[in-house]
């Protein structure tokens, strides 16, 4: 294994995704060096502009190793959309992930959070019509559980566009396998994955989170 990673460098993958981006402009708006995984025809919005771009194929391991070197932390925000491939799931949430965990057993990036979803691992739902979305996922959870490095697994429920009033918002949080329904918005979700990484209490734990209307004072 490589030297561990001392630059303080927040590596987002997916982050051409709805939520990457998010993911990467609250890392920006927090002052910290960013750097984009996205495939090479991925579109950023110019809020990006800032951060180190790497452009590569997730399913070469050496592209993602290179890519990840000198970064302390990762999120993986990659996911399959919708699509006519129902291979995508296995590719995407299944062995992209696992190819991202290997590359930073690699390089030494210790710390890992990666954004699933509620109900992973569950096999009677409706989201299993597109290519098994959900065991995908839960078997790329599982090989980040089994790493050996400090991850963190994020399962949120149904993710929202809205960015209005997120203040008014507050987040319900619980661990695995507890939550079976539920809204969110994606801001809400970028937030707390930062969060996760300045938090060692999340460490190993599986939480899931949705958001609620604050109480009325």
């Amino acid at each position: 294994m490589d030297n561990v990673a001392t630059n303080n460098i927040v590596a987002v993958s997916g982050a051409s995704g709805r939520t990457g981006f998010r993911i990467a402009e609250e890392a920006l708006a927090h002052g910290q060096a960013v750097r984009l995984l996205v495939r090479p025809a991925s579109k950023l919005p110019p809020s990006l502009a800032r951060c180190d771009i790497r452009r590569l194929d997730f399913g070469r391991l050496s592209q993602l190793v290179e890519a990840l070197r000198g970064c302390h932390s990762l999120v993986m925000a990659t996911g399959a959309r919708p699509s006519a491939n129902l291979f995508g799931p296995f590719q995407v949430d299944t062995q992209a992930v696992q190819r991202q965990v290997q590359a930073c057993q690699q390089v030494g990036v210790g710390r890992v959070v990666l954004v699933s979803s509620l109900c992973s691992g569950q096999f009677w739902h409706n989201l299993n019509l597109f290519g098994l979305i959900l065991v995908c996922k839960r078997w790329g959870e599982e090989a980040l559980e089994h790493s050996g490095l400090d991850w963190t697994i994020v399962r949120p429920g149904g993710l929202k566009e809205t960015e209005a009033n997120l203040e008014q918002q507050e987040l319900v949080v619980s661990g695995a396998d507890t939550q079976q329904q539920g809204t969110i918005p994606r801001r809400l979700v970028a937030r707390y994955c930062l969060e996760c990484l300045d938090t060692p209490d999340t460490i190993h734990q599986v939480l899931e989170i949705t958001s609620q209307p604050r109480p009325a004072p």
